[in-house]
C-alpha cells in the first residue's frame, strides 16, 4: 500500500493542466495504485494525480462500489443538470451545492493504453467531471455562482488546513461553465 500526501488548495499542480500520458508502462501501473491507495484511504470518491503532484492526465474513482480509473480522458456531456453537494479531497471540510451535468460519456484508456468507454449518470457523473476538471487545474469552487464562491472561500480561509493567503480563483474557461453542452 503507498498512501501518498493529498495536495490541498493553493498547490501550484492543482491549478497546473495536466499532460496527456503517452507511455503505458509500470510507472503508469504505479500510479493507478498509488491513487487507489490514496484515495480508498481518504477516503474520497475520487482522486485525479495532480492531487498527489503528478502532472499527469490520470484520475480513479470509486463510486456506488465500482472502483475504476480513467487516462487521458475526454467528456461528453448532457445537456440536463443536476445540483448537488460536492466536495474535495484538496478542500478537507468543504462543501458546495455545484451544478454538473446529469450524464456523462468519457473515453479514454487503461493503465495498459486500451480503450475504454464509461457511461454514468448522478453521482458517477458528477465524479468523473470533477476529476476531468483537475486534470485541467480546474477546481470545484470555479464552478459555483459568486455568492457560493465568496462563502466557500470564507470557509477556507477560516479552515484549520488554510495556512497561506487563498491563490485568486479563476473562472471555468469553458463556454457552457460547467452546465453541460
Amino acid at each position: 500500500m503507498s498512501v501518498k500526501d493529498i495536495r490541498l488548495f493553493g498547490d501550484p499542480v492543482l491549478r497546473t493542466p495536466a499532460t496527456p500520458v503517452i507511455d503505458f508502462d509500470k510507472e503508469l501501473r504505479r500510479l493507478v495504485q498509488d491513487l487507489t491507495d490514496t484515495m480508498m484511504d481518504a477516503p474520497g470518491a475520487g482522486l485525479a494525480a495532480p492531487q498527489i503532484g503528478v502532472g499527469l492526465r490520470v484520475f480513479t474513482w470509486y463510486v456506488d462500489g465500482e472502483l475504476g480509473h480513467l487516462v487521458n480522458p475526454t467528456l461528453r456531456l448532457s445537456e440536463e443538470t443536476q445540483d448537488g453537494e460536492e466536495g474535495c479531497l484538496s478542500f478537507p471540510g468543504i462543501y458546495a451545492d455545484t451544478r454538473r451535468a446529469l450524464r456523462v460519456v468519457a473515453t479514454g484508456q487503461d493503465q495498459y493504453g486500451e480503450s475504454v468507454r464509461i457511461e454514468g449518470s448522478e453521482l458517477l457523473a458528477r465524479c468523473i467531471q470533477h476529476e476531468t476538471d483537475h486534470l485541467d487545474g480546474i477546481l470545484f469552487i470555479d464552478r459555483l455562482d459568486r455568492d457560493q464562491r465568496k462563502l466557500a472561500m470564507k470557509a477556507i480561509r477560516d479552515a484549520e488546513w488554510a495556512g497561506a493567503p487563498a491563490p485568486t480563483v479563476k473562472v471555468s474557461p469553458h463556454p457552457t461553465f460547467g452546465r453541460g453542452m
